[in-house]
C-alpha cells in the first residue's frame, strides 16, 4: 500500500487517498460517508444540491458550509425548499455562511421543485439508481479514476428533461462517486468495496 504514492497510511494504520489523509474534515467524510449508499429522498436531494455548489470550487469548502446549508435549506426537505421563493434567495445572497452564487441558490429551488414533481413518477432515488453501471472502476491510482461516464452523462441529460438544474455529466458523475452507484476508492484504500454495493 505504501507503494502507491496516491495512498497514504496513517497512524491508525489505514490507507487513504491524498486528499483524505491529513484535513480531519475531509477524513472524517472520507471514512463515514463519500461512497456509501444513499437511498432516501432528502438525502439524495441534499447531494445533488452539494454537488452542484460545489462546481468550480473546492470539496472542502462545501462541506465546511454543510452546517449552514442545512439550516437554511431546511435540512433539504424538497417540500420545504420548493415553497422558497423571491426572498428567500434575497435573504440567502446575504449569508455569508453559505455559497451566495445566485444560480446555483436558484438550482436547488428549481430541484426541490423538480423532486417533488417525481413523486408522481418513479421517485427522485429509484430514478438516479436506475442508472448504476454494471461494473465499477478499479482504479489504483488518481489518473484511473474516471470524470464522466456514458451512464452520468445519460443521468445528466435525463435530470435535465425533468426539469433538474446544474447536473451536468461530470457533475453526476461525482454524485455517483458520493453515493456508491460507483465505487472509485482506490484499490488498497481501507474504504474500497465497504458500500456494500460493489463485491
Amino acid at each position: 500500500m505504501s507503494e502507491n504514492p496516491d495512498l497514504v497510511v496513517g497512524e491508525d494504520g489505514l490507507a487513504r487517498p491524498v486528499w483524505a489523509a491529513a484535513d480531519p474534515l475531509l477524513r472524517a467524510y472520507y471514512d463515514r460517508e463519500w461512497g456509501m449508499p444513499v437511498r432516501d429522498e432528502a438525502g439524495l436531494f441534499e447531494r445533488i444540491v452539494l454537488e452542484g455548489f460545489q462546481s468550480g470550487l473546492s470539496w472542502r469548502t462545501v462541506l465546511a458550509k454543510r452546517p449552514a446549508f442545512r439550516e437554511v435549506f431546511h435540512d433539504f426537505d424538497p417540500d420545504a425548499v420548493a415553497m422558497m421563493g423571491e426572498e428567500d434567495v434575497r435573504r440567502l445572497m446575504q449569508d455569508a455562511r453559505i455559497i451566495r452564487n445566485e444560480r446555483k441558490i436558484r438550482a436547488t429551488l428549481t430541484n426541490a421543485r423538480a423532486t417533488v414533481a417525481l413523486r408522481e413518477q418513479e421517485g427522485l432515488v429509484d430514478l438516479v439508481w436506475s442508472f448504476q453501471p454494471e461494473q465499477t472502476p478499479r482504479p489504483v491510482r488518481f489518473a484511473e479514476v474516471p470524470t464522466v461516464s456514458a451512464e452520468s452523462t445519460a443521468l445528466s441529460r435525463e435530470l435535465k428533461r425533468r426539469g433538474f438544474a446544474f447536473v451536468g455529466p461530470t457533475t453526476m458523475y461525482a454524485l455517483m462517486e458520493a453515493i456508491g452507484v460507483v465505487d472509485t476508492h482506490l484499490v488498497g484504500s481501507h474504504r474500497r468495496g465497504s458500500s456494500g454495493v460493489w463485491a
